[in-house]
């Protein structure tokens, strides 16, 4: 019969402190990383089996060595803000009430419980050296697409819901809606969240790249890679997940980065513009036939705009609406350009009313077959959160006033429609990631805060892109790429 020992956990330990711990709460300094950090403990609880039902202790113990199993229960201890009296099984161990009365001291000054998942985690690291690599494999293994074609989230296979983490005041306000792994099935205020199961091979991480949706196939083409350019057409099957490398027959000159992609005639993609060195260079049209897998240049009319990064380039029938950008003299412009798919025509659009101020990298849209909506974007050395509006009928700019919870200030976003609202994720402000994903309700002009999903923190990049896309019936937006710190392939 297994003996149990009860000890309270003291306060104080003598003053000894075995870590030097940080003395402030890293929440607000780091906010992404700390998302990170949240959803990596998170995922780590549900590898072990910890949950409000178990014995945390016995659990653990079943696992691990008793050095191991304390430490990593005071450490989950604050982590989760449990605290007082526990019990813990008697052992044999000639150093048990050492490592009892060490491994059992909760509340060290100045210890947040950010930083006991941290601790957490490094303990697991020596315990359980490939736990995260089992833990997606075991996860892979469960997310399955059943025969209706539903894919099974976390919760369907009994992971964990969701987690309460307390906030540094000591209560339970904060709660982060995470499910495993990085996002998987997470809820969000907008339906339902889900890294897909993705499979076949990956294409390189990028940023500043083009995407369009057709045939419930997501095309993704060229880009930027530490510094190099790319020309690779990937292409992704949106009902079963599976990346393929499009075998290209004939290629464009050169390769393409800070250009448009859009889908065109049910079997063509046109890539439109891409930035170049050359300061007199102008914006070209070059298309890609998915029958034949060939890419030609098209014969264009009238005067194109320069060549130029960071513009925004928006579907309206037929109607291709140029805005801003930067060219290759570091110049920002508020121009409007329209091409005419039809006659392949360039014109520019002369505008009354104050337009918006010159910039690159925002997002624009279009409302009612009327409105066109430009959000954000950036100068050298400034980041805007402003909306500004052209009427498409009479011409005018307008700068209507925005309701409710106006986003802060961030370029190299990425923005998508479903119906009136407007998606908006990612971008930066030229010091860190945006994290802080909204949604515009185009006809109301009232801003949202989508509720905060920390296995979406990785969504805090530029250059990213958004499409919506088809998957079992339902309307799906699917994000991917865009740059961190580093280049991503993911998909979200």
């Amino acid at each position: 019969m297994t003996r149990y020992i009860d000890y309270q956990t003291p306060s104080d330990f003598g003053g000894y402190q075995p870590w030097n711990y940080p003395s402030e709460p890293r929440f607000g300094r780091d906010e992404v990383e700390d998302q990170k950090l949240v959803a990596r403990f998170l995922q780590a609880v549900a590898y072990i089996g910890l949950d409000d039902s178990t014995d945390a202790f016995d659990v653990l113990y079943s696992k691990y060595s008793l050095r191991h199993s304390l430490r990593l229960y005071r450490f989950y201890k604050k982590a989760t803000g449990r605290s007082g009296s526990d019990r813990v099984p008697e052992s044999s161990d000639p150093d048990f009430l050492e490592m009892l009365q060490y491994y059992s001291q909760d509340a060290l000054p100045g210890l947040t419980y950010v930083d006991g998942m941290k601790f957490f985690l490094d303990t697991m690291k020596k315990a359980d050296p490939n736990w995260f690599s089992k833990y997606c494999e075991e996860i892979r293994m469960d997310t399955e697409v059943n025969q209706s074609g539903k894919l099974e989230s976390a919760t369907d296979k009994g992971y964990p819901d969701n987690q309460t983490i307390p906030a540094e005041n000591g209560n339970s306000s904060s709660t982060w809606n995470l499910r495993f792994p990085e996002g998987l099935a997470t809820v969000s205020l907008y339906d339902q969240w889900f890294a897909p199961p993705v499979s076949g091979p990956c294409p390189r991480g990028r940023y500043k790249h083009g995407a369009a949706v057709t045939d419930d196939k997501m095309y993704i083409y060229g880009g930027v890679y530490n510094g190099c350019r790319l020309d690779d057409l990937q292409v992704l099957d949106l009902k079963s997940w599976t990346w393929t490398r499009v075998e290209v027959k004939a290629s464009p000159d050169g390769s393409f980065a800070s250009h448009s992609l859009i889908a065109w005639e049910g079997d063509k993609l046109l890539a439109v513009g891409h930035h170049v060195k050359d300061p007199l260079g102008i914006m070209q049209v070059k298309v890609f036939d998915l029958q034949t897998c060939s890419w030609s240049t098209l014969k264009i009319y009238g005067k194109p705009p320069v060549s130029r990064d960071g513009y925004s380039a928006t579907l309206m029938g037929v109607s291709l609406i140029i805005f801003g950008g930067q060219d290759a003299k570091q110049s920002f412009s508020n121009n409007l350009h329209i091409l005419d798919l039809e006659t392949m025509n360039w014109g520019k659009v002369d505008t009354l009313g104050v337009p918006p101020s010159p910039r690159s990298d925002h997002v624009a849209a279009i409302h009612a077959d009327r409105y066109f909506f430009v959000f954000g974007g950036c100068s050298h050395a400034t980041c805007f959160n402003d909306l500004h509006v052209l009427d498409l009928q009479n011409k005018e700019w307008s700068r209507p006033a925005q309701k409710g919870e106006i986003p802060s200030p961030r370029a190299g976003h990425a923005g998508v429609t479903v119906g009136e609202l407007w998606f908006i994720f990612g971008g930066g402000d030229h010091k860190r990631g945006v994290s802080q994903s909204v949604v515009l309700n185009m006809s109301t002009l009232v801003w949202s805060v989508i509720k905060r999903v920390q296995g979406f923190a990785s969504l805090a990049r530029e250059g990213l892109t958004s499409v919506l896309g088809s998957y079992n019936g339902e309307d799906v937006l699917v994000f991917f790429g865009g740059y961190d710190g580093q280049y991503t392939n993911q998909v979200k």
